[in-house]
């Protein structure tokens, strides 16, 4: 069991296998010509799978799999293989656009649930977001995971200005749809911008929704990062992730792995703890790993003010949200 001093049970791993990414988003990746990490600083397949393992025989039950775009790195497929083998929920955060080439592998490998990162429904939108015209090769990728049963949820980066007006949009796509749209909060990261007037809150989200709908809430899983709502009607339903105005830190059971194998004890968290390099040492890594997760400030990193529009993004100490992990 991997637990802090604020006796919360760590049990859910993110790995982002790579910091590579065929978007990009201005919001994550700010630059065009972004210096990847190079191959030999990042983890190697056995790595990984050595690493899980290691956090699977203490206790974590659920990996998610993220980048950068996951799917980008050359051998995805079998490191996928290989976690799936694993006695642990497996699932993914991918941008969509290599689904249809790998899905057998995906569907062999036992992931019956997969986040779609789509922060718009309009095509000429998207490519202004992504800087990428691959639009209807995403919508077509989550009809595809839809007709072979696989649970789809839908991350919409929400953001003032630029794609808060297609709120209602991605509500009504859910009348006819068994998919969930999650919102999600515009959160502060090295280079990407961010101020407080660009941030739609969950109160104006909800808002935004019961104009044009009726909205019921629905009671969330334990360690659940998001508030869950239904609409009457309709074969999905939404969710808002409210980082920045109702953090659901009292009950965080997550910890990151980036690519090159640091161990982030909170998605804002300002220190990091190297597991690749101790691993390549052959040291154990076991109490590097629980010293980390020891050390956990109680809430968003210990750099984040409670009050968001109190909040200097220039003055945190992080990654860009695309070397941390989606």
């Amino acid at each position: 069991m991997i637990a802090d001093t604020f006796g919360r049970v760590h049990d859910y791993l993110r790995i982002s296998l790579t910091d590579n990414c065929n978007f990009r988003c201005f919001y994550c990746m700010p630059e065009e010509e972004y210096d990847f990490t190079p191959v030999s600083r990042l983890m190697q397949t056995a790595e990984i799978i050595k690493l899980a393992e290691i956090f699977v025989a203490n206790g974590v039950k659920k990996i998610r799999l993220t980048g950068g775009e996951p799917l980008v790195r050359k051998d995805a497929a079998q490191i996928i293989s290989a976690l799936g083998k694993l006695p642990v929920e497996l699932v993914m955060t991918t941008n969509g656009t290599r689904i249809a080439e790998m899905l057998p592998v995906l569907k062999e490998a036992g992931i019956k649930s997969i986040n779609i990162s789509l922060d718009t429904l309009q095509p000429e939108k998207f490519f202004m977001i992504t800087r990428r015209d691959v639009f209807h090769q995403v919508r077509s990728n989550i009809e595809l995971l839809l007709q072979h049963k696989i649970k789809v949820k839908i991350n919409m980066v929400v953001m003032k200005g630029l794609n808060d007006n297609e709120i209602n949009d991605f509500i009504a796509w859910t009348k006819h749809n068994p998919i969930q749209v999650r919102f999600i909060e515009f959160m502060p990261f090295s280079g990407n911008k961010w101020t407080s007037n660009q941030m739609f809150s969950l109160e104006e989200i909800l808002a935004l929704v019961e104009k044009d709908f009726t909205v019921l809430p629905v009671k969330g899983e334990p360690n659940d990062t998001a508030k869950h709502f239904m609409i009457p009607g309709h074969e999905g339903s939404f969710a808002i992730i409210s980082t920045m105005t109702h953090p659901f830190c009292s009950t965080c059971n997550r910890m990151r792995l980036t690519a090159d194998g640091k161990l982030k004890n909170c998605l804002f968290s300002d220190t990091e703890t190297d597991l690749l390099t101790a691993l390549r040492k052959n040291e154990d890594v076991l109490p590097l790993i629980k010293s980390a997760i020891w050390s956990k400030k109680e809430a968003l990193g210990g750099q984040l003010a409670s009050d968001f529009e109190k909040i200097d993004a220039t003055t945190i100490q992080n990654r860009s949200m695309i070397t941390i992990g989606g």
